[in-house]
Formats: structure tokens, C-alpha cells, sequence
């Protein structure tokens, strides 16, 4: 029957006699470990349901009649407290759980012992107080240990101080009636940092798992006034949670306060936490749980991009094999990834939909300072080395990365963009060698300029006088000027644009006495502008190229002999054999034709990728 009074509680510690409390394999391994007195951690990551555990073994033993005291660090506080009045507190939160203040006055005791470092006088509490104040045994909880690990003192002693009540007990018997449980989101190897000392190896590991489905009858009483059979909706909210406390409790709790009818379970609760949890999943994190494991990735920007590099993994791959790396505790302490058969897997359904690859790749952009760079040298599978970094922009990247663990990709990406940069240097200095053959061959350029300036001066001159002839003798003229054409044509037969040209004069001329010839020795008949013109060596004939696409032979009277048709874009050139019976034209179009004085066409010369200037 359905419990009116039931109640889901989503966060906190949950009260000893609370009906959803969920037994686990971790509750009678604790109970037992602190039972006999072993040194016992549980350290996992948050919301997992570790105070609601410290709760629940209190009781226990405190019902076989062992002492019970829990370090309240909350109430001592870790922001801006000095070294003193943090042991001060935990003695008093001692001093209080196990009401001790009736015989003890701990203002008088801590001015006593003033000589004494802060840290021998929270050693003199257990061994001259603490012990001799109880003759049952005793068990120390300190919950929030990673809230210790933030104080801005090293704190390395306190946990050397636990260290040694254990291995007092060889020497004194006394400490064996004593033993610490410590809880809290950290490693063992956290507890003391300094490498220089011996590390925090002692104790019993007690491993704080989700929820199993066997375990889960109390969380389904809560359900009967939904279903029929509570237990069939578990499976369907575990297929999502994956036994998660926090959510495996808020999900029951949605699920509770619903006023629908359930129908088909698996897929009501699906779109139930699709609704309630993961869409818009920032405003409906309440309490927050997945804000709490955003921020435990991000909140260190020197070691989030790494972070998010190895979860893209887990997620690409379903999963990578376990190792116990620094990283891979990290990402597990968050609570997003877990430990299952050798392999480390994102731990629920729910993160593995928040949390998703999407996600992932926001979060590193908003890291890197070359973030465009670096996606699109993904996106070429590694290949396109326009997207590495070179100059100032490599520097500025290596100093931001210098004190950050980032992913193997951002780290190859860096290495290619030295690689590369020092390639291009080498390539540098190796033309920097060459510099005397350089050096040589502008010599030489500069002994051809000069010949070709003395050419371009008689051209100029010959162009000039050609000019002055066509006055009283225009064919003669305009023979001159083609031939002055031809030289010059001769002189820059290295494809340079007509600007480059060492003097313009000639081709001037040329086009003056073409523009300006009477009628009787014009030749008429292009549509565009005419490219070329010359006599057959013979003197008899004129062949001429056009822009039109053709090419045509005049007599020296100015009469059309032969069209010559076939090109299919602009003639530049057109000559004669030197038997004046050939024709040779080429093309703007790859080609070069060979016709005979007729116009009829003889051969056609391919092969050539690119426009043709001359044949």
C-alpha cells in the first residue's frame, strides 16, 4: 500500500530512520571496518549519498556503545581562518559531539599548551584528553575532507597527526581504542601532498557505489500510488540514473509529484526526464547536481582542456581502459565517469545526453585561445597546414598552454606547429645561402638590361624615322615600322605584359601610320582589334591576327587574298615560312594552325595547357 507520508529527499543527509534510504554493500563494510577499529575512507565523488552513510554508521555504533564524534568542517570554515583557529575548531567540534566541555574548559587548555605548535596541540588533545576521557572505544568522523584540501595553509600535518594514531599502536594501547573515518571527494594521495613525506597509506578503502536494482525495494514504496507494482518502474528509472543516489531519488521524486497516469513505464519515465532534467538542464538543476559536476570539470583552466579531451574519448569510444591517471580520478571524483570492468565509462544516461559530445567541443572552444585554427586542423584530419600556428600566434598558444594539462590533439597540434615553423626557417636560411648565386644572376640581369636599353634606343630611333617617312612614303613607312615591330617583338620574346616593354615608341608608330595610311593601302576587314601583322618574306604578302578569332592575307595594295578561320578565341600571332608558302598562327585558344596561302588548313599544333603568345 501507498505511504501518505512518504517522502523522497533529493540532496543532504538523509535522517537515520528515513524510509528511502537505500542499504548498500558500503554500509555493512563500513559498519564493520570502524566496528573493529580500522582506519576507513570513503572518498568518492559528491552526491553519492557519503554523509546520509556517516549518518546511518554513527547509529550503529553508537548502539554498540563506541564514542562517536564528527569534525563539523562546515562550521569551522575554510575562507580567510588562520591555522590556529582552524585546530582550535576541530578540537571543539570534538569536544562537542562527544559533550566533553563538562570537565574540560578548552580556552585554559589551548593557553596552556601555547608553546606547543597548533598541530602538537591537536596531538596532545587525543593522547592527553580525548583517550583518557573515554574508556569505550572511539571513532572519529571527519566528513568534507576536500573541504580541508582548499585551506589556504598546508594542511599536510592533520593528516600526518591521523597517520600517526595508527601507527602509535604498536608503542601505546591505548590508541587502539581509536580509529578516524574519512569522507570526502579526494584520493588518498590528496590527503598529503608534499612528496617529500610519506604519503597517506594507511587504512581501508570501503568503495561507495550507485544504487543496484536489488538494493532499490525501499525507493519503489514511494511509487504505489502510481503503479500497481512499484518495482517494474525501477528498472526504467535505473536505464537513466544508472543507480545514481542524487538522481535516482529526484527522478522518484518526479515521478511521485506527477499527477499522469502512468501508462507504458519505460517510456513515460523517459520522457519524463527528458522533460524534467535534461532539456533546459541549467534552470532545472535544483538543487544542483549537474552544475556541481560542470563546474568540478571546468573550474581549473589549466587542467580542464585535458580533462575534456580524455571525456571525448570515453564518449567516442564508449569507454577507455582504466589506469588510475591523475586525470582519470579527477573525471571519476566529478562523478561523470565510473570504474566497471576495466573500463572507465560515463557513469549514467542522463550525463552521457547533458554532457554530450556537443557540449564538449563548446567548452574547449571557450578555452583555447586558437580554437578556429585548431577545429578546422581537425576537420582536415590533421593534414591542412594552413591551420597551424606560425609567428606570434604559435607563441602566444605556447605560452597560454605552458602551465595547463591539455589533450593529446591540442598537444600534437602545437608540436606540427613548431615542426612546421622551423621547417619554413630552415628553408630560409637555405635561400639565404644562395644569395651569392643570387647575387650573380642579377649581375647578369642587370649586363642584359643593358643591351636591351642600347636596342630599345636604335628601336626608338628607328621608329622615329619611320615616322618622318611616312610623310612622302607610307608603304615604305609602314614597312619600316613592322619590321621595327618585329625587333622589338624579338627583343621581349619572354612573355612580359606590353608595361614592361623597355621602350613603347615602335609599337606607337606602327599603330599611328596603321590608323592613319590612305585608303589604298589599308587593310579592312577584322571585327576587333588586329594582335599582329607581317610580310611574307618575299615582300608579296600581309598577314595579319585578330582578336576576332581569324586571321587574314592581303595583298600590298590592301586586297584580301585568304581568310584563315578555324581558332576558337583571340589569333595573337600570325608569320610566314620562309619560303613564304606556310602560315603559322597560335592562339589564345592552346593551339597553333598551319595553313597554306589559300586558307586552307594544314595542321593543328596541341598539347599546350595555357593561351599561346606566339608560333
Amino acid at each position: 500500500m501507498a505511504n501518505s507520508n512518504y517522502q523522497y529527499q533529493v540532496g543532504g543527509s538523509l535522517p537515520p530512520d528515513a524510509p528511502t534510504y537505500v542499504k548498500r554493500e558500503a554500509d555493512d563494510n563500513f559498519y564493520e571496518g570502524l566496528k573493529a577499529l580500522d582506519f576507513c575512507y570513503v572518498l568518492n565523488s559528491r552526491q553519492m549519498g557519503k554523509s546520509s552513510l556517516r549518518v546511518r554508521t554513527m547509529q550503529r555504533l553508537q548502539a554498540e556503545g563506541i564514542a562517536c564524534a564528527a569534525i563539523d568542517i562546515t562550521a569551522i570554515g575554510t575562507s580567510d581562518i588562520t591555522p590556529e583557529q582552524w585546530y582550535a575548531g576541530v578540537i571543539d567540534s570534538i569536544v562537542s559531539s562527544l559533550n566533553l566541555y563538562a570537565n574540560f574548559d578548552l580556552d585554559t587548555w589551548w593557553t596552556e599548551k601555547s608553546l606547543l605548535s597548533f598541530v602538537q596541540r591537536f596531538s596532545k588533545f587525543i593522547e592527553e584528553v580525548l583517550l583518557k576521557s573515554r574508556s569505550q572505544n572511539i571513532v572519529i568522523f571527519v566528513d568534507e575532507i576536500d573541504s580541508i584540501l582548499s585551506l589556504k595553509f598546508n594542511i599536510d600535518d592533520f593528516f600526518a597527526v591521523i597517520r600517526d594514531c595508527y601507527n602509535r599502536r604498536a608503542d601505546n594501547p591505548e590508541y587502539q581504542r581509536i580509529s578516524f573515518a574519512l569522507i570526502g571527494v579526494a584520493t588518498p594521495s590528496d590527503l598529503i601532498q608534499d612528496k617529500r613525506r610519506t604519503p597517506f597509506n594507511i587504512g581501508r578503502a570501503i568503495e561507495l557505489t550507485g544504487f543496484q536494482l536489488e538494493e532499490a525495494a525501499p525507493l519503489a514504496q514511494g511509487l504505489a500510488a502510481k503503479v500497481s507494482n512499484p518495482m517494474a518502474l525501477i528498472p526504467a528509472i535505473f536505464d537513466w540514473t544508472g543507480g545514481q543516489p542524487f538522481l535516482t531519488q529526484k527522478v522518484c521524486k518526479l515521478i511521485f509529484a506527477s499527477a499522469e497516469v502512468i501508462q507504458n513505464s519505460e517510456d513515460w519515465v523517459a520522457d519524463l526526464v527528458l522533460a524534467k532534467v535534461i532539456e533546459n538542464w541549467e534552470a532545472q538543476d535544483e538543487p544542483e547536481h549537474l552544475k556541481t559536476i560542470r563546474d568540478r570539470i571546468l573550474v581549473n583552466d589549466k587542467r580542464a582542456s585535458r580533462l575534456l579531451g580524455l571525456y571525448r574519448q570515453i564518449l567516442q569510444k564508449d569507454g577507455v581502459p582504466a589506469n588510475d591517471s591523475h586525470e582519470q580520478m579527477t573525471l571519476r571524483l566529478s562523478g561523470l565517469v565510473v570504474r566497471r570492468q576495466g573500463q572507465v565509462r560515463v557513469a549514467n544516461r542522463i550525463y552521457e545526453e547533458v554532457f554530450n559530445l556537443t557540449w564538449v567541443e563548446k567548452e574547449l572552444a571557450n578555452l583555447r585561445p586558437y580554437s578556429e585554427a585548431f577545429a578546422a586542423w581537425l576537420d582536415s584530419d590533421c593534414q591542412d597546414e594552413s591551420r597551424l600556428l606560425r609567428g606570434q600566434a604559435l607563441q602566444d598558444a605556447l605560452a597560454w598552454a605552458n602551465d595547463k594539462s591539455l589533450s593529446d590533439k591540442d598537444y600534437q597540434f602545437l608540436a606540427t606547429s613548431q615542426e612546421l615553423e622551423k621547417r619554413e626557417l630552415q628553408n630560409a636560411l637555405a635561400a639565404q645561402k644562395q644569395a651569392n648565386q643570387i647575387l650573380a644572376e642579377a649581375r647578369q640581369k642587370a649586363e642584359n638590361l643593358l643591351k636591351e636599353a642600347r636596342e630599345a634606343t636604335r628601336l626608338e630611333r628607328e621608329s622615329a624615322n619611320a615616322l618622318k617617312q611616312f610623310e612622302f612614303q607610307e608603304l615604305e613607312a609602314l614597312l619600316s615600322a613592322m619590321q621595327t615591330g618585329q625587333d622589338l617583338k624579338a627583343l621581349v620574346n619572354d612573355g612580359r605584359p606590353v608595361e614592361k616593354y623597355p621602350v613603347a615608341s615602335p609599337l606607337l608608330a606602327l599603330q599611328f601610320i596603321l590608323d592613319n595610311i590612305h585608303q589604298r593601302s589599308q587593310l579592312q576587314g577584322h571585327q576587333k582589334p588586329v594582335r599582329s601583322a607581317n610580310f611574307s618574306p618575299d615582300g608579296q604578302r600581309i598577314v595579319t591576327a585578330s582578336s576576332d578569332n581569324i586571321a587574314r592575307v592581303w595583298d600590298l595594295s590592301g586586297q584580301q587574298l585568304a581568310i584563315l578561320k578555324g581558332h576558337q578565341s583571340y589569333v595573337r600571332s600570325a608569320n610566314f615560312s620562309p619560303d613564304s608558302q606556310r602560315i603559322v598562327t597560335a592562339s589564345s585558344d592552346s593551339t597553333a594552325r598551319v595553313w597554306d596561302l589559300s586558307g586552307q588548313q594544314l595542321a593543328i599544333l596541341k598539347g599546350h595547357q595555357s593561351y599561346l603568345i606566339s608560333a
